[in-house]
This record gives structure tokens, sequence and C-alpha cells, in this order.
């Protein structure tokens, strides 16, 4: 089989390449090993929201500037253009958000804190500045026996801010079953006993009940709208006061929409898609990826004139480990390790930044993998498996996963 274009991983980063080189009119193919980190997202994308310091960052763009030269941005033609192609090609998919790159702004975690991020989906609770909250009064209201949603530590975060807080709780029947199991009452699930039973009017009556007048805003956990955001939305319109949502634990009901909707996009395009599959070992010859072979495919070589790798990091296994290296597994290129031996891979303090979370695939300017030292021509990679940046430390996961992906499909429509 062959394709203009395969892309190697079917999270963040391998969606939004395999929609811009579809909606480009490329025949793209797609190879995903399993669900994605998509599943522990917040409903929220983050561009740049911390310096190396810790520190809070307002503007993004104005701060890249201060990265360190191996950082993902460095490589990009345009990342405040790129950032709006990406706001566009959510809109397409049908996920509406809120916020720009010029100027962060500030979701709520599911333990009361606040954290600057660059696009929320529509419906989240957002807070333009930290320092003053747009709220007095707020009800915070619970599923009945949902443990996903720590109530205590929000409402401790929020009070801190200087916010009253009223914690509530709600339920309906049709949940019954799911709390005989702490296991089973999980926002997916409750998700889809909500929606299968069609019970929306039936949990706005009674958190109507429960709210009266008084209260500046209701928060929600946010555990409806698996395939699309229509049921959130009803929601929402049928309380009668001001209400939005805030991210639970994982798994994430608004991680699973955002890659529901865009794999939707991504067949609707015309993409091909192998899910439950991985690429076990790449054709080569003269610094060209001539094809790829996988695991369920058995005798069959995937060809195509570009290649792009978008496998993840460790969490994804992107990347490996053993006793003595760091390794990519799929297609052996090289990985850049900073220079460290074994032993300082890892801080004992937990919370410190830890250096193993910077390392990832070497590439040159154009995003090319290297293998043996040198660039393969026509295979680049994208995402959290490049080196060079600590997401969980800079917040900017997101934006590198969307913006390389979408340099590295206008380096290849080029």
């Amino acid at each position: 089989m062959r394709f203009d274009v395969i892309i190697i991983g079917g999270g963040l980063s391998g969606l939004t390449a395999g929609i811009a080189l579809a909606e480009a009119g490329k025949d793209v193919a797609l190879v995903s090993a399993g669900q994605s980190t998509l599943h522990f997202g917040s409903g929220s994308l983050d561009l740049l929201g911390c310096d190396d310091k810790g520190n809070d960052i307002y503007k993004p763009i104005d701060a890249i500037a201060t990265l360190g030269e191996k950082h993902p941005y460095n490589k990009l033609e345009d990342v405040s253009g790129l950032a709006g192609v990406a706001k566009q090609l959510l809109e397409r998919a049908g996920i509406a958000t809120t916020g720009d790159a010029n100027v962060n702004h500030w979701r709520i975690t599911p333990i009361g804190g606040l954290m600057p991020t660059w696009l929320s989906m529509e419906g989240m609770a957002i807070v333009q500045d930290p320092d003053q909250m747009p709220w007095k009064r707020v009800a915070l209201v619970n599923i009945a026996n949902y443990l996903d949603f720590p109530t205590k530590f929000l409402a401790a975060g929020l009070r801190e801010r200087g916010v009253q807080v009223d914690v509530k709780a709600v339920t309906v029947p049709q949940l019954a079953q799911l709390r005989k199991s702490p296991t089973e009452m999980r926002s997916t699930n409750i998700a889809k006993v909500i929606e299968s039973n069609d019970i929306i009017n039936d949990i706005a009556d009674k958190i109507n009940s429960i709210t009266g007048e008084g209260y500046d805003m209701v928060l929600l956990p946010a555990v409806l709208g698996v395939a699309s955001s229509e049921n959130s939305k009803k929601l929402l319109s049928l309380i009668k006061m001001p209400a939005s949502y805030v991210a639970t634990l994982p798994p994430s009901v608004t991680g699973v929409r955002l890659q529901t909707q865009l794999r939707k996009r991504f067949n609707s395009l015309g993409g091909s898609f192998f899910p439950g599959d991985q690429v076990i070992e790449g054709v080569f010859e003269n610094n060209v990826l001539k094809g790829v072979k996988t695991a369920k495919l058995d005798g069959t070589t995937l060809e195509a004139d570009n290649f792009i790798l978008a496998t993840g990091s460790f969490m994804s296994r992107g990347l490996k480990a053993d006793y003595d290296h760091i390794y990519e597994p799929a297609l052996g290129v090289d990985v850049d390790d900073m220079g460290l031996d074994r032993k300082t891979w890892a801080k004992i303090d937990v919370n410190e930044a830890q250096p193993y979370m910077e390392m990832g695939v070497k590439t040159d300017e154009k995003l090319r993998c290297l293998r043996n030292g040198t660039a393969i021509n026509n295979l680049y990679a994208v995402g959290s498996i490049l080196s060079g940046h600590n997401s969980i430390k800079l917040l900017d996961a997101a934006g590198v996963d969307m913006l390389t992906a979408l340099q590295v499909a206008n380096n290849i429509i080029k």
C-alpha cells in the first residue's frame, strides 16, 4: 500500500499533521498503537505557561524569545501564525475554543489551582487574571459519590483567593448502579449513563433546585459530551445561573472528545486510519525512508513519499530506556540524551524538573530526524518525542504538538 504521507502516532500531534495534510489534498495514512494521552487532558491546550524558574507567563509569544536554543519552537517559521492556524483547524473539526497566543488565561485545575493556558474548550471555567477572581460566590456542584472531582481541594483553592464557595451534590436514580462500585464512577462512565438515558433535563432541574439565587457562577465537573459538545452545552443552557465546567481527574471527557472529533475530521477528509497497530521496522535506502512494517500487517510494507514520527515521549512509549541508554524503538533514529550519564537522568526530589524529560529525538532545522548522525530526507518528527523542552515544567505540550505538526505539514506541502 502506498500513500503520500504516513504518520506514526495518533495523538494530538499526529492528528493535527494528518488533518492539515489531508486538507491540502494529500493521501494520508495514520498508524496508531492505541489511545493517546489526550485521555489525560484538561480541556485546555497550553502554548507556553511557565518560564524555566516556574513563574507564570502572561504573554507567551513574547516569552518564546527567552527559551533555550534547543526548544522546538526555535525550528518554526512563525509561532504566532501557526498558533492561529491551529485554532482554526480545531474550529473546522467542530472544537470551539476561547483564547489566543498573545495573552494566556488561567484554567482551574481539579485540585483548586490556577494554571496559565492558551486555548480552552467551550464551556470550561477560565479566569483572565489570576489576581482578580471574577466571582464572589460560587456553587460547586458535584455528582454524588464521584471521587475524581475533589471538591474539598477545589473549594479550598477558591476560598484562598477570596471566593465564597458552597459545595453541593446532585444525583439521579440512573446513576445508582455506578455508585455500587467506586471504580465505575468515572467521568466517561457517568457521561455514557447520562447521555444514553437522556436525563440531562433531570440533572439540570436538580442543580437548579439546590442552587437557587445569589451565585455568580455554578461550577460543574466536566463529565458530559464524549463524542461532541452538544450535551455539555445543553446542560449549561438549562441551568438558570451562569455555569461552567472544571476539569476532573483522568479519564478526561473533554480529552476524549477532542480526540474523537479530530479523528472524525481526519476520516471525513479521506484519511486512512490503522488503529491498534504499531510500526516495528523501517526500510531505509540512501538516507531515505522507503516504507514501514507494522506488527499486524504481516508481510505488507506501507510505502510513502514522506513519513512523520509522532509517537510521543516515554508515557506513550515513543521513547524507551534501559539501564544504559534511551532510544526510539520504531525506526531507530538518533536520540539526544542531553549529554547526561545514567545516574543523572532523574533527580530524587520528584518536585524538581527531571532531566530525562528534555530528552528526545534529534532533528535538523527542518524537523527531519537524524539517523546515525545524518538527516533522513523524508522522515520528520513532531510533538513530545522532540528533544529540548520539558512540557511539565514549561506548560507547552499542546503548543509543541500542534505547531510542530503544522510546520512539518507546511514543509511537506511546499
